[in-house]
């Protein structure tokens, strides 16, 4: 499981940026198995699509690169 959470660690890292270019950010809070909790930052954190960014921006992506059962959850 250490090395999923690598690779989701990464993984994050790596799609930061996106989120970046519209002013907001995202902190990973933990990773337990394929539980991820994130904070999202700046902008994002206000944003009323905030819902979609985890949902169908990243937990979609986590699950179709690396685990169908990832699930992230928001972290207020």
């Amino acid at each position: 499981m250490e090395d999923l959470a690598v690779k989701i660690t990464e993984r994050l890292n790596q799609l930061r940026s996106c989120l970046q270019a519209d002013g907001g950010d995202l902190e990973i809070v933990s990773i337990e198995g394929k539980l991820v909790s994130l904070r999202l930052r700046g902008a994002c954190g206000s944003c009323p699509h905030a819902t979609m960014t985890i949902k169908d921006g990243l937990e979609r992506i986590l699950r179709e690169e690396l685990d169908p059962e990832i699930i992230i959850e928001r972290v207020m």
